[in-house]
């Protein structure tokens, strides 16, 4: 069985993790299951780099370590009992081993007090509907789009008709 470890992010790994997070949710989007979307959020991109670094500075990031090899990198912010998983991948060639739920794993028992966890990820990402729903116990509670943007978000509306305009789902996970 494959050992699961998240390592926080060292400063002379962040260039190395940027670039990894953007490898992997483009492949994701387009390379494995051909192109889907080709809306980008900076030179042909999925996620941009100022998204990415916004989201270090201002949460937790990890290094998923799978048998001591880097693995993948996760995200989170935390702020009392509630926490957003900003994000999570894994590097193309560890796909569908396991990886992924194991690092979650190791978040929900790295932030025992957390009692509920949020993330969100566009409507054509089957992959991770079906990985935060059916392998990590998140529910779907709502579904963002042009006529429906994030409350939280105002901003965002404009964005999602750009990049994604079929729209964003969010999902709860209720810890017990």
């Amino acid at each position: 069985m494959t050992q699961i470890k998240l390592i926080p992010l060292q400063e002379e790994d962040r260039e190395q993790f940027i670039k990894d997070n953007q490898w992997a949710f483009k492949y994701g989007a387009t390379e494995e299951f051909g192109m889907r979307d080709d809306h980008y959020e900076e030179d042909d991109q999925i996620i941009s780099r100022e998204t990415i670094e916004r989201c270090i500075d201002e949460g937790d990031a990890y290094r998923i370590m799978a048998d001591d090899k880097k693995a993948g990198g996760v995200i989170v912010h935390t702020n009392g009992n509630e926490g957003e998983l900003d994000l999570l991948f894994t590097l193309p060639e560890c796909h569908s081993k396991g990886i992924g739920y194991g690092a979650w794993c190791e978040i929900e028992r790295m932030y025992p007090d957390i009692e509920v966890w949020e993330t969100v990820t566009p409507y054509f990402e089957t992959r991770n509907i079906h990985f935060y729903v059916n392998r990590c116990g998140f529910h779907i509670v709502e579904f963002y789009n042009s006529h429906h943007p994030d409350p939280n978000d105002p901003e965002m509306a404009q964005e999602m008709d750009e990049q994604f305009p079929d729209g964003m789902f969010r999902f709860e996970k209720r810890m017990k």
